[in-house]
Protein backbone atom coordinates (compact mmCIF):
# COMPACT_ATOMS: atom_id res chain seq x y z
CA UNK A 1 0.00 0.00 0.00
CA UNK A 2 2.71 2.46 1.03
CA UNK A 3 6.16 2.35 -0.53
CA UNK A 4 9.07 4.49 0.62
CA UNK A 5 12.30 4.38 -1.39
CA UNK A 6 15.65 5.96 -0.51
CA UNK A 7 14.16 8.71 1.63
CA UNK A 8 16.45 11.31 3.22
CA UNK A 9 15.66 14.27 5.45
CA UNK A 10 17.92 16.84 7.12
CA UNK A 11 17.35 20.09 8.97
CA UNK A 12 20.23 22.34 7.92
CA UNK A 13 23.29 20.18 8.70
CA UNK A 14 21.46 17.81 11.05
CA UNK A 15 20.62 14.50 9.39
CA UNK A 16 17.36 13.04 10.70
CA UNK A 17 16.52 10.25 8.24
CA UNK A 18 18.94 8.51 5.89
CA UNK A 19 18.10 6.06 3.11
CA UNK A 20 14.74 4.97 4.53
CA UNK A 21 13.18 2.09 2.61
CA UNK A 22 9.83 0.67 3.76
CA UNK A 23 6.87 -1.21 2.33
CA UNK A 24 3.63 -1.21 4.34
CA UNK A 25 0.69 -3.48 3.65
CA UNK A 26 -3.03 -2.79 3.75
CA UNK A 27 -5.13 -3.67 6.79
CA UNK A 28 -2.27 -4.06 9.23
CA UNK A 29 -1.32 -2.35 12.51
CA UNK A 30 2.26 -1.12 12.68
CA UNK A 31 4.13 0.14 15.71
CA UNK A 32 6.69 2.85 14.95
CA UNK A 33 9.27 2.90 17.74
CA UNK A 34 12.46 4.79 18.44
CA UNK A 35 14.23 6.78 21.12
CA UNK A 36 13.61 10.52 21.40
CA UNK A 37 15.10 12.24 18.38
CA UNK A 38 15.10 9.09 16.25
CA UNK A 39 13.00 10.79 13.56
CA UNK A 40 9.61 9.15 14.17
CA UNK A 41 7.52 12.33 13.99
CA UNK A 42 9.55 13.57 11.02
CA UNK A 43 8.86 10.35 9.12
CA UNK A 44 5.15 10.50 9.94
CA UNK A 45 4.95 14.13 8.84
CA UNK A 46 6.62 13.24 5.56
CA UNK A 47 4.27 10.29 4.98
CA UNK A 48 1.24 12.53 5.57
CA UNK A 49 2.63 15.26 3.31
CA UNK A 50 3.01 17.76 6.16
CA UNK A 51 6.67 18.27 5.27
CA UNK A 52 8.75 17.27 2.28
CA UNK A 53 11.70 14.91 2.20
CA UNK A 54 15.00 16.10 0.74
CA UNK A 55 15.08 13.12 -1.60
CA UNK A 56 13.40 9.77 -2.20
CA UNK A 57 10.00 8.51 -3.29
CA UNK A 58 6.74 8.00 -1.40
CA UNK A 59 3.84 6.25 -3.08
CA UNK A 60 0.40 5.37 -1.73
CA UNK A 61 -1.40 2.77 -3.84
CA UNK A 62 1.18 3.45 -6.55
CA UNK A 63 0.60 7.22 -6.66
CA UNK A 64 3.13 9.83 -5.60
CA UNK A 65 2.04 11.50 -2.35
CA UNK A 66 3.60 14.92 -2.95
CA UNK A 67 1.16 17.58 -4.12
CA UNK A 68 -1.44 14.90 -4.73
CA UNK A 69 -4.76 15.70 -3.05
CA UNK A 70 -6.23 12.37 -4.11
CA UNK A 71 -3.51 10.49 -2.23
CA UNK A 72 -3.51 12.79 0.82
CA UNK A 73 -7.26 12.44 1.41
CA UNK A 74 -6.56 8.76 2.12
CA UNK A 75 -4.07 9.59 4.91
CA UNK A 76 -5.01 10.87 8.35
CA UNK A 77 -2.29 11.94 10.78
CA UNK A 78 -3.33 12.48 14.38
CA UNK A 79 -0.53 14.71 15.58
CA UNK A 80 1.09 14.64 18.99
CA UNK A 81 0.71 18.43 19.23
CA UNK A 82 -2.98 18.37 18.40
CA UNK A 83 -5.00 20.05 15.67
CA UNK A 84 -3.28 23.19 14.25
CA UNK A 85 -6.09 25.62 15.12
CA UNK A 86 -6.50 28.35 17.71
CA UNK A 87 -9.96 29.38 18.86
CA UNK A 88 -12.32 27.32 16.69
CA UNK A 89 -15.08 25.36 18.36
CA UNK A 90 -14.87 21.57 18.33
CA UNK A 91 -17.96 21.35 16.14
CA UNK A 92 -16.23 23.38 13.42
CA UNK A 93 -13.05 21.30 13.65
CA UNK A 94 -15.07 18.13 13.04
CA UNK A 95 -16.81 19.83 10.12
CA UNK A 96 -13.45 20.67 8.51
CA UNK A 97 -12.29 17.08 9.04
CA UNK A 98 -15.42 15.77 7.34
CA UNK A 99 -14.45 17.75 4.22
CA UNK A 100 -10.79 16.69 4.28
CA UNK A 101 -11.35 12.93 4.46
CA UNK A 102 -13.39 11.34 1.71
CA UNK A 103 -14.42 8.32 3.82
CA UNK A 104 -15.49 10.39 6.84
CA UNK A 105 -18.18 8.68 8.96
CA UNK A 106 -20.36 11.34 10.59
CA UNK A 107 -22.51 8.84 12.46
CA UNK A 108 -19.45 7.16 13.95
CA UNK A 109 -18.05 10.57 14.94
CA UNK A 110 -21.26 11.30 16.85
CA UNK A 111 -20.99 7.94 18.60
CA UNK A 112 -17.39 8.64 19.64
CA UNK A 113 -18.25 12.13 20.90
CA UNK A 114 -20.78 10.55 23.26
CA UNK A 115 -18.45 7.73 24.28
CA UNK A 116 -15.64 10.14 25.21
CA UNK A 117 -18.01 12.83 26.55
CA UNK A 118 -16.73 15.68 24.36
CA UNK A 119 -18.63 19.00 24.40
CA UNK A 120 -18.54 20.06 20.74
CA UNK A 121 -19.61 23.60 21.66
CA UNK A 122 -16.37 24.26 23.52
CA UNK A 123 -13.46 26.12 21.96
CA UNK A 124 -10.46 23.97 21.16
CA UNK A 125 -8.00 26.20 23.00
CA UNK A 126 -10.03 25.85 26.20
CA UNK A 127 -9.74 22.06 26.32
CA UNK A 128 -7.63 20.08 28.75
CA UNK A 129 -4.61 18.19 27.38
CA UNK A 130 -6.55 14.95 27.57
CA UNK A 131 -9.55 16.29 25.65
CA UNK A 132 -7.24 17.76 22.99
CA UNK A 133 -5.92 14.22 22.54
CA UNK A 134 -9.44 12.79 22.40
CA UNK A 135 -10.53 15.21 19.67
CA UNK A 136 -7.60 13.99 17.58
CA UNK A 137 -8.42 10.34 18.26
CA UNK A 138 -12.03 10.88 17.22
CA UNK A 139 -10.89 12.48 13.96
CA UNK A 140 -8.50 9.61 13.30
CA UNK A 141 -11.14 6.96 13.93
CA UNK A 142 -13.97 8.71 12.09
CA UNK A 143 -11.77 9.61 9.12
CA UNK A 144 -11.84 5.98 7.94
CA UNK A 145 -8.64 6.91 6.10
CA UNK A 146 -6.91 4.02 4.33
CA UNK A 147 -3.77 4.92 6.27
CA UNK A 148 -4.45 6.27 9.76
CA UNK A 149 -1.52 7.45 11.86
CA UNK A 150 -1.56 8.08 15.61
CA UNK A 151 1.51 9.94 16.93
CA UNK A 152 1.61 9.51 20.74
CA UNK A 153 -2.16 8.88 21.09
CA UNK A 154 -2.14 8.70 24.90
CA UNK A 155 -1.00 12.17 26.00
CA UNK A 156 -3.02 13.44 28.95
CA UNK A 157 -5.29 10.39 29.08
CA UNK A 158 -5.75 8.30 32.19
CA UNK A 159 -5.35 4.54 31.99
CA UNK A 160 -9.09 3.83 31.75
CA UNK A 161 -9.55 6.15 28.74
CA UNK A 162 -6.40 4.84 27.05
CA UNK A 163 -7.59 1.25 27.24
CA UNK A 164 -11.04 2.32 26.07
CA UNK A 165 -9.44 3.85 22.99
CA UNK A 166 -7.41 0.70 22.31
CA UNK A 167 -10.56 -1.44 22.54
CA UNK A 168 -12.51 0.89 20.25
CA UNK A 169 -9.66 0.96 17.74
CA UNK A 170 -9.42 -2.84 17.60
CA UNK A 171 -13.17 -3.23 17.24
CA UNK A 172 -13.34 -0.61 14.49
CA UNK A 173 -10.45 -2.07 12.51
CA UNK A 174 -12.10 -5.48 12.55
CA UNK A 175 -15.27 -3.95 11.10
CA UNK A 176 -13.56 -1.36 8.87
CA UNK A 177 -10.11 -2.68 7.91
CA UNK A 178 -7.33 -0.18 7.20
CA UNK A 179 -3.62 0.29 7.79
CA UNK A 180 -2.70 1.95 11.08
CA UNK A 181 0.61 3.28 12.34
CA UNK A 182 0.95 3.95 16.07
CA UNK A 183 3.98 5.77 17.45
CA UNK A 184 4.14 5.60 21.24
CA UNK A 185 6.42 5.31 24.25
CA UNK A 186 3.86 3.20 26.15
CA UNK A 187 4.88 0.11 24.25
CA UNK A 188 3.65 -2.58 26.62
CA UNK A 189 0.16 -1.05 26.69
CA UNK A 190 -0.27 -1.43 22.95
CA UNK A 191 1.98 -4.42 22.28
CA UNK A 192 -1.04 -6.66 21.72
CA UNK A 193 -2.28 -4.29 18.99
CA UNK A 194 0.90 -4.37 16.90
CA UNK A 195 1.25 -6.92 14.14
CA UNK A 196 4.58 -5.53 12.98
CA UNK A 197 7.02 -3.03 14.40
CA UNK A 198 9.44 -0.62 12.80
CA UNK A 199 12.31 0.67 14.92
CA UNK A 200 14.24 3.76 13.86
CA UNK A 201 17.78 4.25 15.12
CA UNK A 202 20.78 6.22 13.93
CA UNK A 203 18.71 7.86 11.16
CA UNK A 204 17.78 4.50 9.62
CA UNK A 205 15.35 1.60 9.83
CA UNK A 206 16.99 -0.59 12.46
CA UNK A 207 14.37 -3.34 12.58
CA UNK A 208 11.19 -4.10 10.66
CA UNK A 209 9.61 -7.41 11.55
CA UNK A 210 6.49 -9.17 12.75
CA UNK A 211 6.09 -8.85 16.51
CA UNK A 212 5.62 -12.61 16.84
CA UNK A 213 8.96 -13.24 15.10
CA UNK A 214 10.78 -10.88 17.45
CA UNK A 215 9.26 -12.22 20.65
CA UNK A 216 9.87 -15.83 19.64
CA UNK A 217 13.62 -15.31 20.03
CA UNK A 218 13.63 -12.96 23.03
CA UNK A 219 14.31 -14.71 26.35
CA UNK A 220 15.35 -14.05 29.91
CA UNK A 221 17.62 -16.78 31.25
CA UNK A 222 17.85 -16.83 35.06
CA UNK A 223 20.31 -19.07 36.89
CA UNK A 224 23.96 -19.64 37.68
CA UNK A 225 26.24 -18.09 35.08
CA UNK A 226 28.31 -21.24 34.60
CA UNK A 227 25.11 -23.14 33.77
CA UNK A 228 24.06 -20.63 31.12
CA UNK A 229 27.06 -19.30 29.21
CA UNK A 230 28.28 -22.62 27.72
CA UNK A 231 24.93 -23.08 25.99
CA UNK A 232 24.64 -19.59 24.51
CA UNK A 233 28.16 -19.23 23.12
CA UNK A 234 28.19 -16.79 20.16
CA UNK A 235 24.54 -15.93 20.79
CA UNK A 236 23.29 -12.33 20.84
CA UNK A 237 23.25 -11.28 24.51
CA UNK A 238 21.43 -7.96 24.87
CA UNK A 239 21.20 -7.67 28.66
CA UNK A 240 22.92 -8.95 31.78
CA UNK A 241 22.28 -8.50 35.50
CA UNK A 242 24.37 -10.09 38.25
CA UNK A 243 22.83 -11.20 41.57
CA UNK A 244 25.53 -12.85 43.66
CA UNK A 245 26.23 -16.20 42.03
CA UNK A 246 23.18 -15.92 39.76
CA UNK A 247 22.59 -13.88 36.62
CA UNK A 248 19.69 -12.77 34.48
CA UNK A 249 20.70 -12.77 30.83
CA UNK A 250 18.60 -11.28 28.06
CA UNK A 251 19.03 -13.27 24.87
CA UNK A 252 17.87 -12.23 21.41
CA UNK A 253 18.62 -15.19 19.20
CA UNK A 254 17.26 -18.54 18.09
CA UNK A 255 17.31 -21.13 20.85
CA UNK A 256 16.62 -24.74 19.93
CA UNK A 257 14.23 -26.88 21.95
CA UNK A 258 17.18 -29.13 22.90
CA UNK A 259 19.10 -26.20 24.35
CA UNK A 260 16.02 -24.98 26.19
CA UNK A 261 15.62 -28.44 27.74
CA UNK A 262 19.29 -28.61 28.70
CA UNK A 263 19.14 -25.18 30.31
CA UNK A 264 16.04 -26.14 32.29
CA UNK A 265 17.73 -29.38 33.36
CA UNK A 266 20.52 -27.17 34.73
CA UNK A 267 18.05 -25.17 36.84
CA UNK A 268 17.89 -22.23 34.46
CA UNK A 269 14.56 -20.44 34.31
CA UNK A 270 13.47 -19.31 30.84
CA UNK A 271 10.90 -16.54 30.40
CA UNK A 272 9.86 -14.21 27.60
CA UNK A 273 11.07 -10.62 27.30
CA UNK A 274 8.21 -8.08 27.05
CA UNK A 275 8.25 -5.97 23.90
CA UNK A 276 9.05 -2.71 25.70
CA UNK A 277 12.10 -4.17 27.46
CA UNK A 278 13.21 -5.81 24.23
CA UNK A 279 13.02 -2.42 22.50
CA UNK A 280 15.07 -0.79 25.28
CA UNK A 281 17.74 -3.49 25.25
CA UNK A 282 18.07 -3.55 21.46
CA UNK A 283 18.37 0.21 21.15
CA UNK A 284 20.83 0.32 24.06
CA UNK A 285 23.15 -2.17 22.39
CA UNK A 286 24.78 -0.56 19.38
CA UNK A 287 26.55 -3.81 18.54
CA UNK A 288 23.21 -5.46 17.71
CA UNK A 289 22.98 -3.21 14.66
CA UNK A 290 25.21 -5.64 12.78
CA UNK A 291 22.83 -8.53 13.49
CA UNK A 292 20.00 -7.16 11.36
Amino acid sequence: MLEIVNLDKSYDKLKVLTNINLRLEENKIYGLLGRNGAGKSTLLNIISNQIKADSGQLKLFGEDIYENSKAVENICLVREKGVPVDDDRIKKIFKIASILYKNWDEEYKDYLVKEFKIDVKKKYNKLSRGNVTLVGLIIGLASRASLTIFDEPSLGLDAAIRYKFYDILLEDIQENPRAVIISTHLIDEVANLFEEIIILQNEKVFIKDEVSNLLEKAYFLNGREENILPFINKKNIIHKEQFGSSVIIGLFDDLTSDKKKTLKDNNVEISSIPLQKLFVYLTDNQETEEVF
